[in-house]
């Protein structure tokens, strides 16, 4: 048990790569405190699941694009658990794919909103109630590379995660550690929104290892980045795309 005694919140916990680092941190020991924005249902079943197992969670409505929702899910783990050893910063999208002769600033605020400042919020509003512990923030392969077309936006943001990862890790160590994952083709429901099908079975088809990453890669990183396994990382973002981008 990695993670046995241990506190976590994962935003964003409710699908995906969320939902999967919330099983697996737990199976690890942590409590866990997910955030979800709008429907509760694959929250309290990501929930359901983990008390099943005789683990401990609380799911969380918050908008965590404001200081009054980042305020909530923290304010309620704090009374749940007594505190916070782990942060999972997984809420983010792309929302739309937008050139930037497309978008208005709007759009731009609310991806950086989305994706950074949420990050930084989450972040601030944790540290008081953290004596030691880890930060995990998602990047994306798209802070390397650009990203795809009309991401310029996302890609922004993300590779703003990336050096954000860092600064903070220079300034909270050695008490706290901060490192970040850069996931590529994770068969998510962001590529089923937002990746052709084709451009999927064509990453499979190029990709080293001949498929797409699924959201148990990603939450086995996170949880390798979480516990004492990476005690000596710090700064880090680490690709995990498959092979497809090597930095």
């Amino acid at each position: 048990m990695k993670l046995n005694g241990k506190t976590a919140i994962i935003t964003g916990g409710g699908r995906d790569i969320g939902a999967a680092a919330a099983r697996k941190l737990a199976s690890e020991g942590a409590q866990v405190a997910i955030s979800y924005f709008e429907s509760s249902k694959g929250a309290d079943a990501v929930v359901a699941e983990i008390e099943r197992a005789g683990g401990k969670a609380i799911a969380v409505q918050a908008d965590l694009n404001t200081q009054e929702g980042v305020d909530k899910l923290v304010g309620a783990t704090v009374d749940a658990f007594g505190g916070v050893d782990i942060l999972v910063n997984n809420a983010g999208g792309l929302i739309a794919r937008k050139t930037i002769a497309e978008m208005d600033l709007a759009h731009w605020n609310n991806v950086m909103t989305l994706n950074l400042t949420s990050t930084f919020m989450m972040t601030k509003a944790c540290l008081p109630h953290m004596k030691s512990g880890a930060i995990v923030n998602l990047a994306s392969q798209a802070g390397r590379d650009g990203g795809g077309p009309g991401a310029v936006a996302y890609a922004t943001s993300k590779g703003a995660v990336m050096t954000m990862t860092r600064g903070l890790a220079k300034e909270l160590g050695p008490d706290i550690r901060v490192n970040a994952l850069c996931p590529g083709m994770i068969d998510t429901d962001f590529h089923n929104i937002h990746t052709p099908d084709a451009g999927r079975r064509g990453f499979e088809a190029n990709a080293p290892v001949k498929r797409q990453g699924h959201v148990d890669d990603a939450a086995n990183l996170v949880l390798f980045l979480a516990c004492d396994d990476s005690a000596f990382m710090t700064g880090t973002n680490i690709d995990i795309n498959g092979g497809m981008l090597f930095s």
